[in-house]
């Protein structure tokens, strides 16, 4: 298995069950590469992977619930085990809470579950993963993030980005400035880590209210995944370039 899994670029997406984690897990399948997929509904991600090989992808299951250390610690055991090295992680999984919320009115414990899940989830698994990372010859990391997370775009005048946030919006921007700090913190490395913006995207998070499809909302962390070794780091991204912190 190794020396099959040698010639493949390994890769594992969190939160791939479904919506735009889905269509990322789909996306790097397409390129030839394995696939990880991340869900901590094991069925639905079973069903996911059957999904994706009935595609013609290389896709396998991964167990994982960001916000539990023995899920994580056993998720980087099973791709030890699978393949010896992680060429790429897509930290995809996180929750909205509800929307809008203002911070004078918003239930605390929301913010707690959803910065349990939104950051200190995506640092749980980076850490767990990094020993696996550092195995490979091109490692790449990409955080799923928001434009409500640029405080740049917050405080611009005319800038609609859906009303006030006293919970999900906070938790995007804490989780830029945490991958600025890996970013310093690897600057010696060839690991390259940076975050995407998907869009206003239809998924299940934001009711299906937004305007764009999954798939167009995979793009950008697609071209993270796939940056060549004198791409950026430590910034934040769309589909359309550099989004402002």
């Amino acid at each position: 298995m190794l020396a099959v899994m040698s010639e493949k670029t390994i890769a594992l997406v969190t939160g791939a069950n479904k919506g735009i984690g889905y269509e990322i897990a789909a996306g790097l399948g397409a390129l030839g590469w394995s696939v990880g997929v991340g869900a901590r509904d094991e069925q639905r991600g079973k069903d996911a992977v059957a999904k994706l090989r009935a595609a013609g992808a290389d896709a396998f299951g991964v167990p994982l619930d960001v916000t539990d250390d023995e899920s994580v610690t056993a998720a980087a055991q099973l791709i030890e085990k699978r393949a010896g090295r992680l060429d790429v992680l897509v930290n995809n999984a996180g929750i909205a809470g509800s929307w809008p919320d203002e911070p004078t009115t918003v239930d605390l414990e929301t913010v707690r579950r959803l910065v349990e899940t939104n950051v200190i989830g995506v640092i749980r698994v980076t850490n767990a993963m990094l020993p696996l990372l550092r195995h490979s010859a091109h490692p790449r990391i990409v955080n799923q993030s928001s434009h409500v997370g640029s405080l740049a775009l917050q405080t611009t005048p005319g800038v609609d980005l859906g009303g006030i946030s006293g919970a999900y919006a906070p938790t995007k921007t804490y989780l830029n400035a945490v991958t600025i700090q890996y970013a310093k913190e690897l600057s010696d490395t060839n690991i390259l880590i940076n975050n995407a913006c998907p869009g206003y995207v239809a998924t299940d998070l934001n009711g299906f209210s937004g305007t764009q499809t999954a798939e167009q909302g995979a793009v950008i962390a697609i071209r993270l995944a796939t940056l060549p070794d004198d791409g950026p780091t430590g910034r934040l991204f769309d589909d359309k370039g550099v989004v402002p912190w």
